[in-house]
């Protein structure tokens, strides 16, 4: 599967638009300040990229849902609550696309 930021994909064609599709995750373990900000700030950065990936992950498994083979103009959010918990939503275009013919 394809995803990409952009609104189109250079050397295909969008076939159809399947709607738009989402995933979420939060990080289920609550971070904690550290006496050391250099570890605080390092452990945020390992729970982002965690929190990120279930994120693109269930995107893409929306997408598949809907007989998508790509997902165009995805927007990634990313929060740190009063809580410091990480959350993070993806959101993008599912869209089925054919390779162009040169």
């Amino acid at each position: 599967m394809i995803l990409t930021t952009t609104n189109s994909i250079e050397g295909y064609s969008i076939a159809e638009y399947n709607g738009i599709v989402s995933g979420t995750a939060v990080n289920t373990q609550k971070m904690t300040m550290t006496f050391s900000m250099e570890k605080y700030y390092a452990g945020i950065s390992e729970s982002i990229s965690e929190v990120k990936e279930k994120a693109f992950e269930e995107l893409k498994e929306n997408a598949e849902k809907l007989n998508a083979n790509a997902i165009i103009g995805i927007n990634v959010d990313i929060e740190l609550t009063t809580s410091n918990y990480v959350a993070v939503s993806v959101t993008g275009t599912a869209v089925s696309i054919i390779k162009r013919r040169e």
